[in-house]
């Protein structure tokens, strides 16, 4: 009998572990995608010179918001990667967009003494959601009823659907796409949200007909209806 229950915990907890490994690699959270956008160093905009004049290529948007929006700071994190290695500066940078300390501890608070380093992605993000500044927001999703304004970067970091079209259509100058996805407000909206958030909006009802409509490009389309089952499970 002892054995018998044995077996049932094991295998109750492979499936608890089968589960949380699922959610993880289903939820990416904005610290990887953060990461993962220096790593690809697409659409980079600013530069900075290391030690031995390796040019590292970073995003002006991340680092205005992650440095709390003071251009002092980015002159300051200029000054500290002139003085490292290839290596130490990308770990650096690696650092700032995504507050993970792991990546290097050293270095995490060698740099957290010089700049000041906003310490919550979330934060960061909502700042950015935030503001109206047309010069960040500088991409339209056109829906029949309102313009939906967006930094592109935000949204190539969260969406492959997206990233793609911008890889694709390079010498396109035009800064605005049509939706033609036929999604109800709602599910709009719970789109945007999650695209700076990861999150679901608590005040939004989810219903069956909102999770068949959420059909944005294969990877938002899994990782927001997932999430959405979750939270019908927790609402009933």
């Amino acid at each position: 009998m002892k054995i018998f229950l044995i077996i049932i915990f094991v295998v109750e907890m492979k499936i608890h572990f089968f589960i949380i490994l699922l959610f993880f690699l289903l939820f990416p959270n904005l610290e990887e995608d953060l990461i993962k956008l220096f790593r690809r160093k697409e659409f980079c905009n600013i530069s900075f010179k290391t030690e031995n004049g390796e040019i590292i290529e970073a995003h002006k948007l991340i680092l205005k918001y992650r440095l709390n929006q003071n251009q002092n700071q980015i002159e300051k994190l200029q000054e500290i990667i002139s003085n490292k290695s290839i290596k130490e500066s990308n770990q650096i940078f690696e650092i700032i967009y995504s507050n993970n300390s792991k990546i290097n501890p050293i270095l995490y608070f060698e740099i957290k003494e010089i700049i000041n380093l906003n310490e919550k992605i979330e934060e960061t993000m909502k700042r950015i959601y935030l503001n109206e500044n047309e010069n960040e927001k500088d991409f339209i999703i056109e829906r029949k009823e309102k313009q939906y304004k967006f930094p592109k970067l935000i949204l190539i970091m969260r969406s492959e659907l997206y990233r793609g079209m911008f890889l694709s259509v390079t010498n396109d100058t035009s800064n605005k796409v049509t939706d033609y996805s036929e999604l109800s407000n709602k599910s709009f909206q719970i789109f945007e949200y999650w695209i700076y958030s990861n999150q679901i909006k608590d005040e939004i009802e989810i219903t069956q007909e909102i999770i068949n409509e959420i059909q944005i490009g294969i990877d938002i389309k899994f990782r927001i209806k997932i999430q959405i089952k979750f939270k019908i499970k927790n609402q009933n």
